[in-house]
């Protein structure tokens, strides 16, 4: 017959892998979503996980993502559509995630 120390690290190694399944979906999902955005903005200044972008606008011209913290740097990571939708990325940053926006768009991001 198991002990009762048994049964309660059996229950903990469960509530520890479900944590960390969790803890993988939410990041996959993003854990937080911008306000609008429609000019040239930092939206985080630190590495993470890009997981959706909204076009909440289109505009007349696509805008782009990049990894960095200012427009004069960084690595172009999406090329946000000027139709309006929203859409799955699943790209990692390392820098920071910057927006510059398409003539007239506006943009709303999951990220983590």
């Amino acid at each position: 017959m198991a002990s009762l120390d048994d049964i309660l690290s059996t229950q903990k190694n469960g509530v520890i892998a479900i944590n960390s399944y969790s803890s993988a979906i939410n990041t996959h999902a993003g854990f937080f979503t911008s306000k609008e955005v429609s000019t040239g903005s930092v939206i985080k200044s630190s590495s993470g996980w890009l997981a959706t972008v909204s076009v909440i606008v289109g505009g007349s011209t696509q805008g782009y993502l990049y990894d960095a913290t200012s427009a004069a740097s960084g690595s172009r990571i999406y090329a946000v559509p000027n139709t309006l939708g929203i859409y799955q990325i699943q790209v990692p940053f390392a820098t920071g995630l910057y927006f510059s926006p398409g003539t007239g768009s506006i943009i709303s991001v999951g990220y983590s």
